[in-house]
């Protein structure tokens, strides 16, 4: 069974990302939890409040968000009552990555699910905060949604990659799973100016050919150096459907995440964008 978390700020694109989800994985035994984290939201309304105000607000606030969270899961019952879905919701009372991380570690979740940008959905931004602060900090898979995408479904799936990071055998097997169960084509897209591999390079790509034998796979390679270009390019030329890519240190990914404001970061993601993370997990 698989398990996945949607954090959810109670907005359009969290309702959208959690349809997505659940069409994503309508053939796949699911376990889904519903997640807000409120923290931030009862200090910033709490601040001339005594201790027990205080206490007795943080608890009024927890109720509140229990009942609205069941009333999310009420809409995903009328909207899909997949016999394989399970849904459960949870409000928590810390910040977002740290309750996220903290429900992975608990469960051993497999993949976050979430909307690109929250209730602000500003047009001229990339990711909003809360997203970029999941996908850079939490310890598994996370898949953003834009606005939009809810009955457009995986059938040409890039993967942007240098052959270079040693690939986690779950995370390829979740990735595997999706294409496999929309028959996507997934193109490992590899930009350079040198031809060659080296024999690391050819070792990972190896690795690859071996996690993805039962689905349907190309290999292209660009020559150039502005992978940023190449990868919007790429997505344009090729009506592809679902980006992926790998969050690991030194890497394109970590650069543009880390290094750049978010109105700074070029990638044009309009699609949902899988993001790896090569950081220790439970196989």
């Amino acid at each position: 069974m698989k398990k996945i978390v949607i954090p959810t700020d109670f907005s359009e694109t969290s309702m959208n990302a959690i349809k997505y989800a659940m069409q994503l994985f309508k053939y796949d035994r699911c376990e889904f939890t519903i997640m807000h984290a409120f923290a931030d939201e009862v200090y910033e309304t709490s601040k001339n409040m005594d201790k027990e105000e205080f206490k007795k607000y943080k608890q009024s606030f927890q109720q509140k968000t229990d009942k609205t969270l069941k009333k999310e899961i009420d809409e995903m019952l009328k909207i899909s009552p997949n016999p394989r879905h399970k849904y459960n919701h949870a409000s928590r009372f810390g910040s977002l990555v740290d309750e996220t991380n903290r429900i992975i570690e608990e469960e051993n979740i497999d993949i976050v699910i979430m909307g690109t940008k929250g209730k602000t959905n500003n047009k001229n931004i990339t990711f909003g905060s809360n997203t970029l602060q999941v996908i850079k900090y939490v310890k598994c898979p996370v898949l953003a949604v834009p606005i939009g995408y809810n009955d457009i479904y995986p059938k040409n799936i890039v993967f942007p990659t240098d052959y270079m990071v040693p690939f986690k055998r779950r995370e390829l097997k979740l990735l595997s799973t999706l294409a496999m169960n929309f028959v996507a084509t997934i193109t490992f897209l590899y930009v350079s100016e040198y031809k060659g591999l080296s024999y690391r390079q050819l070792d990972n790509r190896e690795f690859l050919d071996c996690c993805f034998t039962n689905n349907k796979t190309s290999y292209i390679q660009i020559s150039g150096k502005d992978l940023t270009k190449t990868i919007n390019q790429t997505i344009t030329d090729h009506n592809i459907d679902m980006l992926v890519m790998v969050n690991e240190r030194h890497s394109y990914l970590e650069n543009i995440l880390y290094r750049s404001t978010i109105e700074k970061i070029g990638l044009e993601i309009k699609i949902p964008f899988l993001v790896l993370q090569n950081l220790y997990r439970q196989s």
